[in-house]
């Protein structure tokens, strides 16, 4: 995934990240993070299920 994909896609999960501020990181951190959320949001669905 490229750097941009990878911000568009941590913003469709966390609303309140600002692609302005996303591109200051690497894209190993950004993978590293969208990992994480996606972590959550699967842990999140499971709880209302």
């Amino acid at each position: 995934m490229s750097k941009r994909e990878l911000i568009d896609c941590i913003c469709e999960i966390n609303k309140s990240a600002k692609p302005c501020f996303l591109a200051n990181f690497s894209e190993e951190e950004l993978q590293t993070y969208l990992e994480h959320l996606m972590e959550l949001d699967l842990e999140e669905l499971a709880v209302y299920s």
